[in-house]
């Protein structure tokens, strides 16, 4: 080809006819969601495919970020993680997607983004930020001085901004230090992307600006991640990235990455209830294969396949009442199940499913797996599987994968997948989740006009208030008078002083609080190093502050870090130095006016001035002797 003979790589935007999710999750708001596939096209001896010689290399004894996910692939529509960006650092939740290969967030001066649960992202703000500079492997603007990105996707949503390059930390219970990353800065947002609570998507595909990618090529971690979806009754779960010891009995199959930069497996055949589909095996080698997609909430198969599984789980389902879907719109296959929304029960009623891979084995799905509640009925579940139209790929989203502990083995070309309980995954593989925050920031000797007014020497940002908004679930009449108690148990459990802990701005949220909470350093004059200031709001976003069952459950809803301001704490120290100063001297001035004027009075009293004819009196007549 053309492209090939000149070593361009070239993104192009394959749109799947695919039924998409709506932001909830559920099929029965809105169409679902869509699968969008960028293809790269490379020569064969391209700077690809010695990145990837060169990511083999790696030793595999390097450390790993584990990350905890929030949100509720079916509830929401998605999983998030938490990333901050920028020092001092601002806050994110980026959905996670194994199909991106970009991680971008709202920019302040974007003025066609949506209201996401996190401030925008403050460039300005931020005294390590880069825009990265127009070069010949970027698409630049029409000044030719900055890379540009876009991301478009089918069900008409679509990303567009700048790049720029910043420090991105991965949270207190990361291995990791805070890493310089390219990230998108977007300035327009459409569909989807505006209306989500979500910030923006942190990339895990496969690509130059993947941020997985990134930290490879850097020998930051070796060449893989994992992801673990919590369950239909859990939601959560965590993310590695980097590698560890992974499960002895850990099924793996092959993944090839030359197929597309989309994470594929070799599967041929389904199983419902210990029984083959009667399935050509060549019906999964449609297309792009079958794709593992964490940014997809459902699964999608081709139309032979699916009319086949759909026949046998009716079959083994045929005791079960059918009833219509959640929305009359779609033709939901559903079932009332039981009488009660308790899903652990589910297995003793519904088949197993099993997904065979070209080496014989097999992936156990319960019923979790493939099945959703019903939105509108209690005890009814629907099928989370659709055909995918015209398109022959098989795409595997987040439902598939749920309380699946699912690792992207990237240097060695596989996938493996582990049944677990994903909500306490650390505990069962004794992740470390115990390493200290990183006790420096990696420098940026690059950036010429980094602000130092606020630094450390060694070039660390002073923080001088730490302010976080915290949403509690008890009521607000019920907290109010117990607020003294709970400002005691946060300064406790963070480790510094009653005196430096406030709490203010107490708001009834229907049944839940929220608060604002105030730390401040020791003195009026100090300030927080920037890694003691990201670890106090990492404790918070981890959920590693511990408070007691009466305060309920807590989730810190925004943050701001304020630098220290020397100059104007001197200011208003010397200020009220000098107004005590004029005080005191008006005082005393006072003193001193009021003693003379108390001498002259007394004085006057000793020798009083009586006017004349005050003197006169009365002749007296004298009286004989």
């Amino acid at each position: 080809m053309a492209l090939a003979s000149i070593g361009a790589t070239v993104s192009l935007l394959i749109y799947l006819s695919l039924p998409c999710s709506n932001a909830s999750g559920s099929p029965a708001a809105g169409s679902r969601r869509p699968m969008v596939f960028p293809l790269f096209l490379s020569q064969p001896n391209s700077s690809r495919s010695m990145s990837l010689l060169h990511r083999k290399l790696h030793s595999k004894s390097l450390p790993h970020s584990r990350m905890r996910l929030y949100d509720d692939i079916l509830l929401n529509g998605y999983y998030t993680t938490r990333l901050w960006i920028g020092t001092p650092p601002q806050m994110f939740a980026l959905i996670v997607d194994s199909g991106s290969t970009v991680t971008y967030v709202p920019c302040s001066d974007c003025e066609q983004c949506g209201k996401h649960q996190d401030p925008k992202f403050q460039p300005e703000m931020s005294t390590t930020y880069q825009p990265v500079k127009c070069n010949m492997d970027c698409h630049c603007d029409d000044e030719k001085e900055q890379c540009l990105y876009e991301r478009e996707y089918a069900e008409h949503s679509s990303s567009k901004g700048v790049l720029g390059e910043d420090l991105i930390s991965f949270g207190n219970e990361s291995q990791l230090t805070p890493q310089r990353a390219v990230f998108g800065c977007e300035n327009v947002e459409t569909g989807d992307l505006y209306s989500q609570r979500a910030d923006g998507i942190i990339g895990l595909g496969q690509g130059d600006l993947s941020l997985v990618d990134q930290l490879v090529d850097k020998g930051l971690i070796s060449n893989s991640f994992a992801l673990c979806y919590g369950g239909m009754d859990l939601g959560g779960g965590s993310m590695v990235l980097g590698g560890f010891a992974y499960p002895s009995d850990m099924m793996f199959t092959d993944s090839d990455p030359d197929r597309s930069s989309y994470y594929n497996i070799d599967l041929t055949g389904i199983r419902v209830a210990g029984k083959d589909l009667l399935l050509d095996s060549r019906v999964f080698d449609g297309e792009h294969g079958v794709v593992l997609d964490s940014g997809t909430t459902y699964a999608y198969l081709p139309d032979a396949a699916f009319s086949a599984f759909e026949e046998a789980l009716m079959r083994e389902a045929s005791p079960l009442k059918q009833i219509d879907g959640p929305d009359p719109n779609f033709k939901d296959t559903c079932f009332l199940v039981a009488p009660s929304n308790d899903a652990s029960g589910l297995s003793k009623i519904l088949p197993s499913v099993e997904m065979v891979f070209k080496s014989g084995q097999s992936w156990l799905l319960s019923p979790e797996n493939y099945l959703f509640r019903h939105s509108k009925v209690h005890g009814a579940y629907c099928l989370g599987v659709f055909p995918n139209g015209k398109d022959h790929t098989t795409l595997l989203g987040g439902i598939v994968v749920r309380n699946t502990l699912v690792v992207y083995d990237r240097e060695n070309s596989k996938v493996g997948f582990w049944r677990t309980n994903c909500s306490e995954l650390s505990d069962r593989l004794h992740i470390d989740d115990s390493a200290p925050p990183p006790a420096t920031l990696p420098s940026n000797d690059s950036n010429p006009t980094l602000n130092t007014s606020s630094s450390l020497p060694g070039g660390e940002i002073q923080i001088g208030q730490i302010n976080l908004d915290i949403q509690l679930t008890v009521n607000s009449s019920y907290l109010k008078p117990r607020m003294e108690e709970l400002s005691k148990v946060l300064s406790k459990e963070l480790d510094v002083k009653s005196s430096q802990v406030y709490i203010s701005n107490l708001t009834s949220k229907g049944n839940n609080s929220l608060i604002g909470i105030v730390v401040v350093p020791t003195e009026p004059s100090g300030f927080f190093s920037n890694v003691t200031a990201t670890s106090i709001v990492s404790r918070f976003t981890n959920h590693q502050i511990k408070l007691p069952d009466i305060f309920g459950n807590y989730e810190l809803v925004s943050y701001t870090l304020e630098p220290s301001r020397k100059g104007a704490r001197w200011v208003m120290k010397n200020t009220i130095v000098v107004m005590a100063i004029v005080i005191v001297a008006v005082v005393v001035v006072g003193l001193i006016a009021y003693g003379v004027w108390l001498m002259w009075k007394r004085k006057q009293a000793s020798n009083p001035y009586i006017h004349v004819d005050e003197a006169i009196v009365a002749e007296q007549e004298l009286l004989p002797l």
